[in-house]
């Protein structure tokens, strides 16, 4: 009886396939990325990309005090002060007085800078369904799930 055995065990096949995952998602961010400064480009052809960060968190979320845009974009304040002072020239944004504190400002989009923001999002989003479309929908949950584990963020794909 002339047996053929594995030389690979459970913990080689384990390894590969860590090693494996770790170069889709190395790929995934890179693909990420370069999608961003596509988007960037697109938002302002003038602007770093971080511009478009903080025109993205400031769409999302409404208007905010610079220090609080700075937190959530994970920026010093002095790097988004500057920003946004030139997002302000290209009129992309406002700054009104705070409020609750007259030595403050509030920052907003303007309506051109939304119109910008919405036109780089929705071409990111017709990318991402050029790539996809052509899926099932269980292998898009699927994703959507497994990205949800391994974010933690326990995405669900119940709709």
């Amino acid at each position: 009886m002339d047996m053929q055995i594995s030389s690979r065990t459970p913990s080689d096949e384990r390894e590969r396939l860590e090693l494996a995952l770790g170069e889709q998602v190395n790929a995934l961010l890179s693909a990420t990325r370069a999608l961003t400064e596509r988007s960037a480009a697109r938002f302002h052809e003038g602007l770093q990309p971080a511009a478009f960060h903080i025109a993205r968190w400031l769409y999302a979320f409404g208007p905010a005090k610079p220090s609080v845009i700075a937190e959530a974009v994970g920026m010093d304040r002095s790097s988004t002060s500057t920003l946004i002072g030139r997002m302000r020239r290209l009129d992309l944004v406002s700054a009104s007085p705070d409020p609750d504190d007259r030595r403050g400002v509030i920052v907003d989009l303007t309506e051109s800078g939304r119109v910008r923001v919405a036109d780089a999002l929705a071409d990111r989003g017709a990318e991402l369904h050029d790539r996809t479309e052509r899926w099932s929908t269980e292998d898009l949950s699927q994703l959507v799930t497994l990205l949800g584990r391994l974010t933690g963020s326990s995405a669900s794909t119940e709709g």
